[in-house]
C-alpha cells in the first residue's frame, strides 16, 4: 500500500488474517470500556443534573423538625454566624382519599409563603399555577404523584387533616429539589401511586393543624466555608425548649442520601467490573502475540537482517496489540453512550430530576482509553520483547518441538479406559501449562463476573424475605401525629379487620461512642412483641432486652462498638435525656441504621407514662377493606401503610429494571467465555494444524478430530466453571461491601439457581464460540498444511 512501511503493510496484513480473533478481543475490551464509560457517564450525569436542580431552586444546607416553635425562634437562627437564609414552614402527612385507589395513600403537605414562592427549596412548575392565598383548599402535587394516579389540574382530592375530610383542588404540578426521591411513611422504595408531595399556603395549614403563629420545620442555608456542624449545634440550642429533633445537613437528608448512595454504586462499579475485562483480554493479547511471533520466526529473521532495530520490531508488534485494542475502545464508547442512555432513562422513572438527560463525560472517555490501551501493551510486551530478543540466525530456524519427556504424566496416560484421541487432549494440556492456565482464568473470570453481578438479584429476594417477611409481621403500620397514651392501640385494635396490634415508639437520638457520634431513630418495641422481630446474624429471632440497646451490625460498625460496650444516647426528645446504654446485642438489618430498645425501659429513661408513637397491626384479610375505610376516619393519624402495598411497589419496581439489567449482565459474561473459547482454539488450531491434519490422513474422522481440537476447551471450561463459582462468591462479598451505605446494604446470598444460570450462560458462549473453529477444521486443506514447514 503506497505511503506505508513494509511493516505497517505487513501489521495490516496480520491484522486481516487473524481478524476473528481481533474481534473476539475488541469485544471483551468493548465490553470493559463500555461499562466503565456508562458506569462514569451516569454517574457525570446524575451529579451534573443533581447539582445544577439544587442550584437553580436552592436547596437548602440544613434541615430541622420541631414539635411547635414561635416566629421569634427562627429571628435567633439568623443571628447564628454563617446562616444566610432561614425559612419555616408547616410539614405535615395527611392521609387521602383517591378515587379508583382502594389503599389508603398519604401525602406530605408542605407549606408555601402565602403572598410569594418559598425562599428554598423551590418548586419547578410542569403545569398550572400556585395556589391563591384566598383559596385555603388549593394545591400544587408532585409531577410523580399526578403521573402515578392520571391526575390534573381542576381534579379534587380528598385528605383527612387533623381528623376532618377536606377537598383540596389541585391547581398546579410540580417537583422540588428537596423531594428527588420521595419516600413514604414505612416504605422502602418510592410508590408514587400511594404516596406524593403537596404544596398548600401557609394560612391554610396553619389553621387546619392549630399552628397560628408558629411552625414546626425549617430549612436554611449557610454562607461558603461556614462550619456546617457549629451552625447545627447552635440550631440545636435553639430549637431544643421547642421541641427540636436535632438539626442535620443535606447529607443526611434522606432523598439527597440516596442519590449520594446511587452514585457511590456506579463509582464502585466503574472501578471493579472493567478490571476483569481488561485482565481477560492482556491475557489473550499475550496468548495471540505468542503463537504470531512463533510462526513469523522466519520472517523476523528477515526484518533483522534488512537492518530493523529491535525497538522496531517491538514497536511493531505492540502496534498489532494497541490495533485491536483501538477497534474495541471505540465500540465501546459507543456501546456505552447506548448503556448510558438506557440507565439514564431509568433514573429519569426513579429520580425526579428536571432535566436528567445524558452527557458525555470526557474523563471516562480517557480513563477508558489509558486502562485499556495500558493492559493491552502490558500484556503484549513480554511476547514483543521476545520477538525482538531473537537473533536473525535463531528465527529463520523453526521453534525447537516441545520436549515431551515421561514423567508423572504417563500414569495417567497409561490408563486402559483412555482412548488415544483423550491421551492427546491430556499430553497437550500439561505440556503447555502457563497456556491452560490462561484458558482456564478467561472462562473462571466469565463465570466470576456473571456470579458477581448476577447475584443481586438472589440478594434483592432476601432482602424482601426478610423485611416484609421474617422481621415485619404485621399487615399495616400507623403512625401517630403525635406520641400518644397507649390506650391508643387499644382503640386500633377494635377496628374492623384487626386481630392483634402492637403498640411502636420512635424517639430520634445521637448515640456517641469516644469520639464517634451518629443520629439514629431509636425504636422501642414491647418484650413480647410479635409483629416486629430482629434477627442476629445467624438468622435467628432474639428478643428485645429489658435493658441495653440493641444495634444494627452496621451501627455498631459506624460506632465501633461491640457487644458489652456501652454507648451514650443523647435523646432528642420528650425531656431530653441522656443515658449510659450497654450494648446487649447486634443484629442484621439491610436498610439504615436501626437501633432498639424495650418500650417499657424507653417510657422509663424519658420519665414519661407508657406512651406509643405508632403501632403494628395484623389484619383478618376478609375485612381488610372495612379496616382502610376506618381507619382514614380515625384522628390523630398521620399515616397509614399496607403491607401488601408495599411489597407490590417494590416489585413493580425491580420488575422495570431486573430483566434490563440481567439481560445486559448475561451478553458481557457471555462475551468473555466467548472471546476466551474462540482464540483458544483458534490458537490450538493453528499451532495443530498440522497434526490434526496428520491424524486425519491416519484415518481419523472428523468428529474425532474435532474432540480432539475442541476437548481440550472442554476439561478447561468443566475446570473453570467451579473455580469461577468461588470466585463469584469472592466477587459478590467484595461488590457488596463495597456498595454499603448508612442507607442499605446488600446481602450475599448466592443462590445455587445463579450458579447454574452462570454456568449456563458461559457454557452456551462457549459452545457458539468453539463451532464456528470446527467448520475450520472440516474444511482443512490435508495437504496444503502436510506441506506447511513447522
Amino acid at each position: 500500500m503506497k505511503g506505508l512501511s513494509p511493516l505497517d503493510t505487513k501489521l495490516l496484513r496480520d491484522i486481516w488474517h487473524m481478524r476473528g480473533q481481533a474481534i473476539a478481543v475488541g469485544i471483551i475490551v468493548a465490553c470493559g470500556v463500555a461499562i466503565m464509560v456508562m458506569a462514569l457517564g451516569t454517574l457525570s450525569t446524575l451529579g451534573a443534573s443533581r447539582d445544577a436542580y439544587y442550584e437553580r431552586y436552592r436547596f437548602s444546607d440544613v434541615f430541622a423538625s420541631v414539635r411547635r416553635a414561635p416566629e421569634s425562634a427562627a429571628e435567633r437562627l439568623r443571628e447564628i454566624d454563617g446562616v444566610q437564609t432561614v425559612e419555616t414552614r408547616i410539614v405535615r402527612l395527611v392521609i387521602l382519599r383517591i378515587e379508583g385507589v382502594e389503599e389508603p395513600a398519604n401525602a406530605q403537605i408542605v407549606s408555601l409563603p402565602d403572598d410569594s414562592e418559598s425562599v428554598l427549596n423551590q418548586i419547578v412548575l410542569f403545569h398550572g399555577r400556585y395556589p391563591e392565598a384566598r383559596s385555603p383548599n388549593e394545591i400544587i402535587i408532585s409531577n410523580a404523584f399526578a403521573e402515578a394516579n392520571d391526575l390534573n389540574t381542576g381534579d379534587a382530592i380528598e385528605a383527612v387533616m387533623n381528623g376532618r375530610l377536606r377537598s383540596l383542588t389541585v391547581v398546579g404540578i410540580g417537583d422540588s429539589p428537596e423531594f428527588i426521591y420521595a419516600l413514604g411513611p414505612g416504605t422502602l422504595l418510592p410508590d408514587d401511586r400511594l404516596f406524593g408531595i403537596f404544596w398548600m399556603r401557609r394560612r391554610a395549614l396553619e389553621a387546619a393543624f392549630d399552628l397560628d403563629g408558629a411552625f414546626n420545620n425549617l430549612s436554611l442555608t449557610v454562607a461558603p466555608g461556614t462550619d456546617t456542624e457549629t451552625v447545627i449545634d447552635h440550631a440545636d440550642d435553639v430549637l431544643a425548649p421547642y421541641g427540636g429533633t436535632g438539626a442535620f445537613d443535606r447529607s443526611d437528608q434522606l432523598s439527597n442520601a440516596f442519590v449520594d448512595s446511587e452514585m457511590n454504586q456506579l463509582k464502585t462499579m466503574a472501578q471493579i467490573i472493567p478490571a476483569v475485562f481488561l485482565i481477560v483480554s492482556a491475557i489473550l493479547i499475550h496468548s495471540i502475540l505468542n503463537r504470531l511471533i512463533q510462526t513469523e520466526r522466519q520472517q523476523i529473521g528477515l526484518i533483522k537482517a534488512f537492518g530493523y532495530s529491535r525497538s522496531e520490531i517491538t514497536w511493531h508488534y505492540l502496534k498489532f496489540a494497541i490495533a485491536i485494542t483501538t477497534g474495541g475502545v471505540l465500540a465501546g464508547f459507543a456501546l456505552g453512550f447506548v448503556l448510558q442512555n438506557l440507565i439514564t432513562h431509568l433514573y429519569a422513572e426513579t429520580f425526579r430530576i428536571p432535566d436528567l438527560t445524558w452527557r458525555v463525560d470526557s474523563f471516562a472517555l480517557v480513563a477508558g482509553s489509558v486502562a485499556a490501551l495500558g493492559s493491552a501493551i502490558v500484556g503484549a510486551m513480554s511476547a514483543a520483547l521476545g520477538a525482538a530478543k531473537l537473533s536473525p540466525a535463531e528465527a529463520m530456524q523453526p521453534a525447537p518441538p516441545v520436549n515431551y519427556h515421561q514423567g508423572w504424566l504417563r500414569y495417567i496416560l497409561q490408563m486402559r479406559w483412555l482412548d488415544e484421541p483423550t491421551r492427546l487432549i491430556l499430553r497437550h494440556i500439561f505440556r503447555f501449562p502457563a497456556r491452560t492456565a490462561a484458558n482456564l482464568f478467561g472462562i473462571a473470570a466469565a463465570v466470576t463476573l456473571l456470579i458477581g453481578t448476577l447475584f443481586s438479584f438472589d440478594a434483592i429476594d432476601d432482602m424482601i424475605d426478610q423485611m416484609f417477611f421474617r422481621t415485619n409481621a404485621h399487615d399495616a403500620a400507623v403512625t401517630f401525629f403525635e406520641a400518644r397514651n397507649d390506650t391508643a392501640v387499644a382503640e386500633l385494635s377494635r377496628l374492623p379487620g384487626v386481630v392483634s396490634a402492637e403498640g411502636v415508639r420512635d424517639v430520634p437520638a445521637r448515640l456517641v461512642s469516644g469520639h464517634r457520634s451518629e443520629r439514629v431513630s431509636i425504636t422501642g418495641l414491647p418484650a413480647d412483641a410479635q409483629l416486629r422481630r430482629v434477627l442476629s446474624s445467624d438468622g435467628r429471632y432474639i428478643d428485645i432486652p429489658s435493658t441495653g440497646i440493641v444495634l444494627s451490625s452496621q451501627l455498631a460498625g459506624m460506632l465501633d462498638v461491640t457487644t458489652g460496650e456501652i454507648v451514650t444516647a443523647h435523646v432528642l426528645d420528650a425531656t431530653r435525656p441522656v443515658a449510659d446504654l450497654p450494648v446487649t446485642a447486634i443484629i442484621d438489618e439491610f436498610v439504615g441504621t436501626p437501633a432498639f430498645m424495650d418500650l417499657e425501659a424507653m417510657n422509663a429513661m424519658l420519665d414519661q407514662p407508657p406512651t406509643v408513637s405508632g403501632a403494628y397491626l395484623k389484619l383478618d384479610p376478609r375485612n381488610q377493606t372495612d379496616f382502610e375505610l376506618s381507619v382514614i376516619e380515625r384522628p390523630g393519624i398521620a399515616g397509614v401503610s399496607l403491607r401488601a402495598a408495599a411489597i407490590a411497589s417494590f416489585e413493580e419496581t425491580l420488575q422495570e429494571t431486573i430483566y434490563i439489567m440481567m439481560g445486559i449482565y448475561a451478553v458481557i459474561g457471555g462475551a468473555i467465555a466467548a472471546g476466551v473459547v474462540y482464540n483458544a482454539a483458534r490458537i490450538s488450531l493453528t499451532e495443530r494444524g498440522r497434526e490434526l491434519a496428520s491424524l486425519r490422513v491416519l484415518g481419523f474422522t472428523n468428529n474425532e478430530v474435532g474432540y480432539i481440537l475442541l476437548g481440550e476447551l472442554a476439561i478447561v471450561a468443566l475446570i473453570g466453571i467451579p473455580l469461577g463459582c468461588i470466585g463469584g462468591i469472592a466477587l459478590a462479598h467484595l461488590i457488596a461491601t463495597a456498595m454499603a451505605t448508612e442507607l442499605y446494604r446488600i446481602p450475599v446470598t448466592v443462590n445455587p439457581s445463579t450458579l447454574g444460570i452462570a454456568a449456563l450462560i458461559v457454557l452456551v458462549s462457549s459452545t457458539v464460540a468453539a463451532l464456528f473453529v470446527v467448520r475450520r477444521v472440516r474444511s482443512l486443506d490435508l495437504i496444503a498444511v502436510l506441506k506447511t514447514r513447522e
